[in-house]
């Protein structure tokens, strides 16, 4: 007997885990045992007489590692979000024995000769649409995992995945360290420019932190954003500024500069073991891209128009800049300060006006109502489960009739112990292998709290970008779990997360859920009609910022020898290269870019949200041009795209919604670049 509840039915409403149970040492036995059943399982897949068939190798590849599978969301899930050390040693400890795992299923040649030989006849087996496609690529991922190299090859490629699952997850942990150490205490005299909601946030920050009577800005984006826009102490936003930009690249214990010249060095090797050129062109020729060509080609059209439209940007900055005694050029810690007063100048709006009409619950409540006229699904929220921190709220999703859809946990803090960003996860993915599995679906934010939680125009569109990842999940109407969901190409991911945060911005959106927090006034429509007229403010700025990290991103993954790569030198190389503007920073420095090197996931694949945008503005242009938002076929052919997960190609579900292939110019007209 035990009392590891991993080792128990868990007997909890909706099956939600049991986090009030679960400590940091249930998950080292619960590994053991998870990895040890999933292995025995894969062998006995392997060593299976008689002719392979699609149920005894796909299907039963599909039940396999059960037990691994709800150990591993658990634990991931906790270590984004509520990790201490007794998880990260856990984490450090066993990412390069589960790596290892996955190795030796990945490089069985027993295993991929039963796969091998369906797929050769797999126009044979009379199979269904979403189980000929769940066969050719599972086939497609033994190859890209290195199930055809030869017997003195296997065992390095077997090395490279454990060694590169120790270093993403040091990686991860050395920014989480920064992010958590570094604090900036204020006192009163410091606080010149700082609107209400910004030193309310502040005073929160510094409680939290034993400071009561201080005030602190941290390095979450939520607090360290609004400082810099607002703060007219030049000396304590450049303090703030160069302090974000350092995370994960200050010299030291936790210094990850050394494990990007090793994670570039083997994603490289890997690449070469496969017979590609470049990790780029091995990531690149399984996406919609279709090769690194095709994605450079998108971020060349976007970045020289943003560049022109930033460089007149820049101009009105510097004159805005002068006329309040600033003689010397702007800096980036000046940006967003500067380009605040613009707006504000330009049309009569600043944050502070808007922000009290952005009430977090509103905001949510609007992402759920969006939710239920376009796919009709209602959230009801559920109290009394043993969720993994009081943040979380939960809430029961339902369909149009009434059945039961999954779980909903919306986690939106930011908190020392939780990563940076925002993201979507599952502890329970939908399936409908052996009988109907719900899903629970997570979205993690980082806002600054408050009494109420205040957003601004930006995080509402985070909230609902999220919301739209876990609408995906939620949706999914996937027989098989690898399938499920959000599991589908990487530039596809984001389509589902982009495309939902127009409805945010909807002038009915806005005119029905954006109310003042004291009042409960809708916003003034003369403010509406000024906020909105100001959407493509800054956007030569924001278009810079990213753009620049793609092509960093792609430029790390095309060095066809980077094993003496210089991280700094190497980045500093390549913003030269391409007329970086030097008052703008690149939106993820190499030190602190975990969507590249704290995990696998975004790696030669940054320009994702780009190439989803092409797809969310063209898409969304469907229903403007139907003149309804909530045009009954669309919003149904668009429900498809959510509920379909991997069992259709993302063209074809695209094609299959709008009736056509994508075009660009949304996007170029959306970001204001048309014409720039």
């Amino acid at each position: 007997m035990t009392d590891n509840p991993f080792f128990e039915t868990w007997t909890t409403p909706f099956g939600v885990p049991p986090f009030d149970r679960i400590r940091a040492e249930h998950f080292p036995p619960a590994f053991d045992r998870g990895m040890a059943e999933h292995a025995a399982e894969i062998q006995a897949i392997a060593h299976a007489s008689g002719t392979p068939g699609f149920a005894d190798t796909i299907e039963a590849m599909e039940r396999s590692g059960r037990l691994l599978s709800r150990v591993g969301r658990v634990f991931w899930n906790l270590s984004s979000s509520r990790t201490d050390e007794a998880l990260e040693a856990v984490a450090r400890d066993y990412a390069p024995r589960l790596a290892q795992h996955y190795s030796r299923i990945a490089l069985d040649p027993l295993l991929f000769a039963r796969i091998d030989a369906l797929h050769a006849r797999r126009h044979e087996l009379g199979l269904a649409p979403d189980q000929l496609r769940l066969l050719e690529r599972t086939h497609l991922g033994f190859v890209r995992g290195g199930a055809t190299l030869s017997p003195e090859k296997k065992p390095r490629m077997a090395e490279i995945t454990e060694r590169l699952a120790t270093l993403h997850t040091l990686f991860g942990q050395n920014v989480l360290h920064d992010e958590d150490e570094w604090q900036m205490v204020l006192d009163e005299g410091d606080l010149d420019g700082l609107p209400a909601f910004a030193r309310d946030a502040a005073a929160r920050a510094a409680a939290d932190r034993g400071l009561a009577g201080r005030y602190v800005i941290t390095l979450a984006r939520s607090s360290v954003e609004p400082f810099l826009t607002f703060s007219a102490r030049r000396d304590l936003r450049r303090t703030a500024f160069e302090a974000w930009v350092r995370r994960g690249g200050n010299p030291g214990a936790h210094d990850n500069r050394p494990l990007i010249r090793e994670i570039v060095s083997l994603r490289a090797e890997q690449a070469r073991l496969l017979g590609y050129e470049t990790f780029a062109d091995y990531r690149l020729d399984d996406s919609m891209a279709k090769g690194t060509a095709a994605v450079e080609r998108l971020l060349q059209q976007v970045w020289e128009p943003a560049k022109r439209k930033a460089a007149a940007e820049r101009g009105e900055l510097q004159a805005m800049a002068r006329s309040e005694g600033l003689n010397e050029a702007i800096e980036a810690w000046d940006w967003r300060y500067y380009a605040e007063k613009v707006r504000k100048a330009r049309y009569d709006l600043d944050e502070a006006e808007v922000k009290p009409y952005f009430v977090l619950d509103n905001m949510v409540r609007a992402a759920f109502d969006t939710a239920g006229r376009l796919f009709g699904v209602s959230f009801t929220e559920v109290e009394g489960l043993p969720l993994y921190h009081a943040d979380v709220r939960a809430y029961e999703v339902r369909d149009a009739d009434g059945r039961h859809v999954g779980l909903f946990l919306h986690d939106n803090f930011a908190r020392p112990g939780k990563r940076s960003g925002a993201w979507m996860s599952s502890y329970r993915d939908r399936e409908d292998l052996d009988g109907p599995v719900a899903p629970i679906i997570v979205n993690n934010n980082n806002f600054a709290k408050g009494e109420p939680t205040l957003l601004s125009f930006d995080d509402a569109e985070t909230l609902f970008h999220e919301f739209g990842h876990g609408l995906h999940g939620l949706l999914s109407q996937a027989r098989y779990p690898s399938q499920a969901g959000t599991a589908v190409r990487r530039d596809f991911v984001e389509f589902p997360s982009q495309v939902y945060e127009h409805w945010m911005s909807a002038p009915e959106t806005l005119r029905t859920y954006a109310r003042h927090f004291q009042t409960g006034e809708p916003i003034p429509e003369d403010l509406l009609k000024r906020l909105l007229a100001a959407r493509n403010f800054n956007q030569g700025f924001a278009t810079v910022e990213y753009v620049a990290a793609a092509m960093l991103d792609i430029a790390f993954h095309t060095e066809a020898d980077p094993r003496d790569l210089d991280p700094a030198a190497f980045e500093q190389r390549f913003l030269e290269r391409v007329g970086m503007p030097a008052e703008i920073g690149v939106r993820h420095r190499p030190a602190h870019f975990q969507h590249l090197f704290a995990g696998g996931g975004y790696a030669a694949g940054y320009y994702a949200y780009l190439w989803a945008e092409v797809l969310d503005a063209d898409g969304f242009d469907a229903f403007t041009e139907a003149g309804d938002l909530f045009q009954p076929d669309l919003a149904a052919r668009l429900k498809d795209i959510y509920a379909a997960g991997d069992t259709r190609d993302p063209m074809e579900l695209y094609m299959a919604f709008r009736g056509r292939e994508p075009s660009i110019e949304p996007l170029l007209r959306h970001r204001g670049l048309a014409a720039a």
